[in-house]
């Protein structure tokens, strides 16, 4: 196992190698199961059993994933952006990581927060209007999800210098959006964890779009895993449709980082199936034919198909997993039926560590007059 690729830099002597992703994307499984590429043998594909893991885990982000769509429309949510399609990167990257280690998410992935083990309903939360974040942080090791683009990723080069200062073996890793990597943030992270050498890992989800902006026009790099390399940061590119390859170069990524190897960045080729939020249309910005050709490229039927031929998953086992993802959905849809039991009170919560005396007077006096007194 490890990181090998094959590119020097003519004339200076210095060696690229360790720095550079592979020149084409990491894959493990063709359509038909078949090795794509002998080279990606470098990677260590994972058990049966891990797969089969991934698999139950992105049926259910599936479900879950529709079931939030149709809430928004039905207006229990504000607001939902699918993820459909990006199943194999969320679950990939929560299977990569132990409980120990922390994940910096964005608005799009509750995938990723309920493989994760967090309760939908709070992985919904935000997307409701409740609350800025509906998990305790520092349960789960995860943090409150990100919408302004890229800026958590210096939160978790910060949280992982901090983690190695303690001594811990922790390791973080960032969700980010083919989008956030023209935002300045984004930039200044990976300078601050190539100089750190931080064990920090960024995984960057390239679904295409930036909301309707295609990534030819936001970028003329060869890719955007090639980015790390001005940075001191060691790079890949991996099929983000494909959950073996994902789970192999990820799992690779965040036990180097915590071995020492210093930050990675990932770059994962994959497609937005959906709309990027119930309030968008997709079809006025890109071809269906583009739209199709991504879902014969489906991340699910692919993994089940590897499964079925190699006599690992059979047809009681999808029909458990569709059973366990339908009930998932059923409790989600009755637990958000109901409105929230809200408290004004909670406005004074997470504010001050020490509240200061003049909001312990305003919460006592909103507490008398709530009560009637």
């Amino acid at each position: 196992m490890g990181h090998t690729p094959t590119h020097t830099t003519p004339g200076n002597g210095v060696e690229l190698s360790p720095w550079l992703p592979s020149q084409v994307p990491v894959s493990l499984l063709s359509p038909q199961d078949r090795t794509a590429n002998e080279a990606n043998r470098t990677y260590r594909e994972p058990s049966s059993e891990t797969l089969l893991t991934a698999y139950r885990r992105m049926v259910l982000g599936r479900r879950f994933d529709e079931q939030a769509t149709a809430l928004a429309r039905q207006g229990r949510l504000a607001v939902h952006p699918s993820s459909l399609g990006q199943e194999a990167c969320q679950v990939g990257a929560a299977l990569a990581l132990r409980d120990t280690d922390w994940l910096f998410p964005t608005y799009r992935d509750c995938v990723a927060l309920i493989s994760r083990g967090i309760d939908p309903v709070e992985a919904l939360t935000l997307l409701r209007g409740d609350a800025h974040c509906g998990y305790d942080p520092l349960h789960h090791r995860t943090a409150p999800q990100c919408t302004p683009l890229a800026t958590h990723a210096a939160h978790a080069t910060g949280l992982a210098h901090a983690e190695r200062l303690k001594g811990t073996d922790t390791v973080a890793l960032a969700l980010v959006g083919d989008g956030a990597t023209s935002e300045g943030d984004f930039h200044e992270a990976l300078n601050l964890a190539g100089v750190l050498r931080a064990p920090v890992v960024f995984l960057v989800q390239n679904n295409r779009y930036a909301i309707s902006v295609p990534l030819s026009a936001q970028c003329a790099a060869p890719g955007l895993a090639y980015k790390g390399i001005g940075y001191g940061v060691r790079s890949e590119q991996v099929d983000g449709n494909d959950a073996a390859a994902v789970l192999a170069v990820l799992s690779t990524a965040v036990e180097e980082a915590r071995a020492g190897g210093g930050p990675w960045l990932v770059e994962a080729h994959t497609y937005r199936l959906g709309p990027h939020t119930s309030a968008d249309d997709p079809s006025r910005y890109r071809p269906a034919e583009e739209a199709e050709h991504w879902r014969r490229r489906d991340p699910i039927t692919r993994l089940e198909s590897a499964l079925r031929e190699r006599g690992v998953l059979t047809a009681a086992d999808a029909d458990a997993a569709a059973a366990e993802a339908e009930a998932y959905a059923a409790d989600l849809r009755a637990r958000l039926a109901a409105d929230p039991e809200l408290n004004p009170e909670t406005l004074f919560d997470h504010v001050f560590a020490e509240p200061p005396p003049h909001l312990t007077e305003q919460r006592a006096a909103l507490r008398a007059e709530s009560e009637g007194r």
